[in-house]
């Protein structure tokens, strides 16, 4: 995209942008950033680990009722249970008391069960084998035979088996919901930003407040200072500056006039825009970027947790191990036998502390999150983050502060620099400008005391006037002095322009008294975020909607990898895209509407905590401090969490796929084969354990 790379407008900024054409042919015709009915229905919600997805709905008040609901019920099943009878050596025998063992299980089978039934399910349908079809095949297992064995063939129930692996199970659920965010508003937080209605101007040039969405190609509008730009369209009559920093990343507000195009949810400056509307539904540049985050997303989606990747195998050992136990004890004794025996594999297979592995941990790992101020989001991407080599920032608000400061003040012989600051601080403070609230700020900065202002006038396209103690005092652009044929360092000046800052030239009774440049501030703590990043073999990219000198400047201070600027925001997510087929794992870490496509399109989207709700909402982790140091304790928690994960499902599943070939009947003709009752008390020990070593987490 072509740009004027032109700096030196003050209070207009001369950025030219082509017109922004229509990215995605393929958005459906009924998506409309203000349809927000339409917009809810198309909605793809985050996948948490065990998301909601996954879930099917229930909430952590479900899971809740329905885990105390078990449990209750597993106190009274347990002390039907044969095993425990077995165990502790008593005996209970009365008339009905195997029909109420039953009874009972079946309200804990389909009540507790439920959502994993539902899960399974869903996972069978998209191919996708994981912790809820494994839970299910053991539960189902259990269920089966042992309302077999209760009524129709001899054996050993599994009713406790079945109740304390639901409770279990649902605890861990519980557990882990309870301490994760709900699923993603990103798109919803998108629609919030347009207006909903807009000044249209009828045949005879009144003014008619309508619905946008009434709004068509050709229709007129008129935007007053310091509204939101309704609609896409092209300028007809006006001239204004006007604020695209959210959704372009330009941090300069864009100076608009008669043939330029408007963004439908930038913010218009002091002036007044008459637009002709030439996009609506999904033509316009915010329904584009909305169908980018959603197509983005539902690829996310797809990735599957460490502990469903673990589950998954488990899934496959126990169907295979299942049917050789079962075909093979068929061919040598009876079938009773050996559908006990392919029974207890396919219950085994799938241990109680897988239920709660990963879930002490997110439990663990969330609350020292919070500690560091990072809000964890998506707990697929941040188990995954421990891989990130390559990490993605935006610049404005990122990077920099979003604000511009003085950087240099260059005053003529016989001029102090206070003397200068305090001129144009004198007059700056009368305008709302971005670069008036940087001058100011530092005037502020300074204690100085402004002068008395009298007879302030804004020049539209040059600059501004006042009279300061009798004096005429201007800020104006390096075009006003050559107009006038004031001659000034433009060596300095030149060498500044190239470092991408602003300049603003101070006149007084049209003799030159200096020049001050401003620029986007950078954060003291990117400069160590960066190198501490280099250090550890991650590469650094600077991605930008800025123009070409803005960014380079901004990179070569910080030492970035690489550098890539004039970037929309379609453009951002397909940037992403390529680094990830490079075999890399992409971090992308940002604060605008701009940067939303490409968060949710990278392996990990980092929100910095200051930024629109629209990155938040699309993030998987947001820096609440809106520190950029605060990347490096993401990676270190990853990498420290995953340990964990790791650690615990060893525990969890070691002694299970130890204890399969046992439960197979491998040592049966040496007298040893897993009975019940001691599968339930390594299983025990085996969870305790994992609950001990989650709170063992930490990062230094």
């Amino acid at each position: 995209m072509e740009r004027k790379e032109k700096r030196d407008h003050i209070h207009n900024h001369n950025v030219s942008h082509e017109p922004i054409t229509n990215h995605m042919q393929d958005v459906h015709e009924n998506y409309s950033p203000n349809n927000k009915k339409n917009n809810e229905h198309n909605h793809h919600q985050h996948n948490q680990s065990e998301g909601n997805n996954k879930h099917h709905g229930h909430s952590i008040s479900d899971f809740k009722k329905r885990f105390w609901v078990s449990l209750v019920l597993t106190i009274p099943i347990s002390y039907l249970s044969m095993m425990i009878q077995m165990l502790l050596g008593y005996k209970v025998n009365f008339a009905g008391d195997t029909l109420l063992l039953f009874l009972l299980s079946t309200i804990v089978f389909f009540y507790g069960g439920k959502p994993f039934l539902l899960g399974a399910w869903s996972e069978l349908k998209n191919r996708t084998p994981g912790m809820m079809l494994l839970i299910t095949l053991a539960i189902v297992t259990a269920y089966v035979y042992s309302s077999l064995t209760a009524f129709f063939i001899e054996g050993s129930d599994f009713f406790f088996e079945l109740a304390t692996l639901i409770v279990i199970m649902l605890l861990g659920h519980w557990i882990e919901m309870r301490s994760i965010m709900g699923a993603s508003k990103a798109l919803e937080e998108l629609i919030k930003l347009m207006p909903k209605e807009a000044h249209k101007l009828d045949a005879s040039g009144n003014l008619i407040e309508v619905s946008v969405e009434d709004l068509k190609p050709g229709d007129q509008i008129l935007v007053k200072p310091g509204e939101k730009i309704p609609i896409d369209g092209i300028v007809f009559e006006g001239h204004s500056t006007v604020d695209e920093s959210m959704l372009t990343g330009e941090s300069i507000p864009i100076e608009k006039k008669v043939g330029m195009e408007a963004i439908g949810g930038s913010i218009n400056g002091e002036g007044v825009l008459k637009i002709n509307v030439s996009k609506t539904g999904s033509d316009t540049y915010l329904a584009q970027v909305i169908q980018l985050v959603s197509d983005a997303e539902k690829t996310k989606s797809k990735a599957q947790g460490f502990a469903d990747t673990a589950a998954k195998w488990l899934f496959y050992v126990a169907i295979v191990a299942g049917i050789i136990t079962l075909v093979y004890w068929w061919s040598t004794d009876d079938f009773d036998f050996a559908l006990e025996r392919m029974v207890t594999v396919l219950i085994i297979a799938c241990p109680h502390a897988l239920g709660l592995a990963t879930p002490l941990v997110t439990s663990r790992s969330t609350s020292i999150a919070a500690k560091k101020g990072l809000l964890i989001r998506n707990r697929t991407s941040f188990e995954n983050a421990f891989k990130i080599n390559r990490i993605v920032f935006d610049k404005t608000g990122t990077l920099t502060e979003g604000n511009f400061g003085i950087t240099d003040i260059h005053p003529v012989t016989g001029v102090s620099e206070k003397e200068l600051l305090k001129l144009a601080y004198s007059v700056e403070i009368q305008s709302e400008h971005p670069i008036a609230k940087g001058i100011v700020k530092e005037g502020k900065k300074q204690n100085i005391k402004v002068s008395e202002v009298k007879g302030f006038k804004n020049l539209t396209g040059k600059g501004l006037v006042a009279n300061v103690n009798g004096s005429e005092i201007a800020i104006v652009s390096p075009n006003v002095l050559k107009e006038k044929n004031i001659s000034f360092d433009e060596s300095t000046y030149e060498k500044l322009a190239q470092q991408g800052k602003t300049v603003i030239f101070i006149l007084k009774d049209n003799v030159f008294l200096g020049m001050i440049a401003l620029a986007d501030i950078i954060r003291d703590s990117s400069y160590k975020v960066i190198k501490e990043l280099s250090d550890l073999g991650i590469e650094t990219v600077m991605m930008t909607g800025d123009n070409v000198r803005v960014a380079k400047y901004v990179g070569e201070k910080l030492g970035m990898t690489k550098v890539i600027a004039e970037v929309l925001p379609h453009e951002k997510a397909n940037k992403v895209k390529g680094l990830k087929e490079e075999n890399s794992k992409v971090a992308m870490v940002g604060d605008g509407v701009n940067d939303a496509p490409a968060l949710a399109e990278s392996d990990l989207g980092i929100a910095i905590g200051a930024g629109t709700d629209v990155a938040i909402e699309t993030a998987d982790v947001v820096l609440v401090n809106s520190n950029p140091e605060d990347i490096l304790n993401t990676l270190k928690l990853s990498k420290a969490s995953h340990k964990k994960m790791v650690q615990n499902l060893g525990w969890a599943a070691g002694y299970n796929i130890l204890a399969i070939p046992l439960a197979a009947g491998v040592l049966y003709s040496v007298g040893i084969v897993i009975t019940p009752a001691i599968g339930a008390a390594v299983m025990s020990l085996s969870t305790i354990i994992c609950a001990i070593n989650a709170q063992l987490l930490k990062i230094e």
